[in-house]
């Protein structure tokens, strides 16, 4: 039986290998159905963990812009990541994220459940989840950081900020490292602040007091590549922060509200990829250096099944010691000593299984039906 399970997790694995692909689909969340798109680079075969990176758009945008206006394809495609466009619910007649604004949507919800759904279909590196986003999408990132540290190793937000509210309410409950990217002339989410929108440099002293860093930064005077884009920028990096989490800065000067190295609309720093930035600041960090996760165990020290489930869920483990599973809360709802217990009696839906073995320890994704 094993086997044959084994067999068909391959099978449908195969499915996605071979070319690169857009999926276009949907989950049930707050009793509605929310949709994204998933960039799956044509290298990825669900025989590797692979790490997964939100990309959150802007106010009155979409996943599709967003995955054209960035282009990370090129660099998932080589550095072998997942990349999540998910799109937010219309309000007031335009499509907004609730990043601290007082919407009726639970977003923060909706974006744990979706990282859910996704590490139960496809193998994520649970260790190396990131979000990041454009405007709108910033602010999200940064709500991510304060409300869904748990689960988010890192974030990055270019021409995002957070709400004052936001800021005094903000409880990580851990350093998160964090990369800001912002233009000192955007006109949209100010550089030096606004009624919903605190100043840049006030946002990330914020995150470098947080994270324990040094206030002195170490200074990088990027190189003017672009003599005609209307800008420059300077880096400046944070180090010596908390379980060796750092803050990195980039302040365009001159930038508009615009994504450096993409299309020049509006004043556009062309002397920097943003996405590239972005994911070799990501790469760096693993959530098991902040929580206390063990790197996951070796597939091959590690086996659960049957998934999806329905009555006796079985774990064989190298030395194994124990198993915990836990709602989408964050409850949980089983904790056993026992390689078989019985979920019969657990709610359909999608657990996280946290899995310690002599080995290390896992944590995989549960589907009860």
């Amino acid at each position: 039986m094993k086997q044959k399970l084994l067999l068909s997790f391959f099978l449908l694995n195969a499915l996605y290998a071979g070319a690169q692909t857009t999926v276009i689909d949907s989950i049930m969340s707050g009793g509605v159905y929310r949709n994204y798109r998933l960039y799956v680079p044509a290298a990825y075969n669900g025989s590797t963990a692979w790490p997964l990176i939100l990309n959150i758009h802007g106010y009155t945008s979409n996943a599709s812009a967003e995955q054209a206006y960035t282009n990370f394809a090129p660099i998932a495609d080589t550095a072998h990541f997942l990349m999540v466009y998910p799109n937010a619910t219309v309000y007031m007649g335009q499509p907004t994220w609730n990043s601290g604004f007082g919407m009726p949507v639970d977003d923060i919800g909706f974006l744990s459940n979706l990282i859910d759904s996704l590490s139960a279909g496809y193998n994520i590196d649970q260790n190396s989840v990131y979000s990041c986003g454009m405007s709108n999408g910033g602010y999200m990132s940064h709500t991510l950081a304060c409300a869904l540290s748990s689960k988010i190793a890192a974030i990055a937000s270019v021409t995002g900020t957070m709400t004052p509210p936001q800021r005094t309410s903000c409880s990580p409950g851990r350093p998160v490292p964090v990369m800001q990217i912002h233009g000192t002339a955007d006109g949209t989410v100010p550089f030096y602040g606004g009624s919903y929108s605190i100043a840049i440099d006030t946002l990330v002293k914020y995150w470098v007091l947080n994270n324990g860093c040094n206030p002195s930064p170490a200074y990088n005077a990027m190189p003017d590549i672009n003599t005609s884009d209307g800008c420059n920028a300077d880096h400046f990096v944070y180090n010596g922060g908390l379980m060796g989490s750092t803050v990195e800065f980039y302040r365009i000067n001159g930038g508009g509200h615009t994504w450096p190295f993409t299309f020049p609309v509006g004043t556009t720093c062309q002397d920097f990829n943003a996405s590239e930035k972005i994911w070799l600041f990501f790469r760096k960090y693993r959530l098991s250096q902040f929580v206390g996760i063990d790197d996951q165990a070796k597939e091959e020290d590690l086996l659960m099944y049957p998934n999806p489930a329905n009555g006796l869920l079985t774990v064989e483990a190298t030395d194994f010691s124990s198993l915990t599973i836990v709602d989408v809360n964050g409850k949980i709802v089983l904790r056993s000593a026992q390689k078989q217990v019985n979920i019969s009696g657990l709610a359909n839906g999608i657990y996280s299984v946290l899995i310690v073995s002599g080995k290390g320890s896992s944590v995989k994704k549960l589907v009860k039906i």
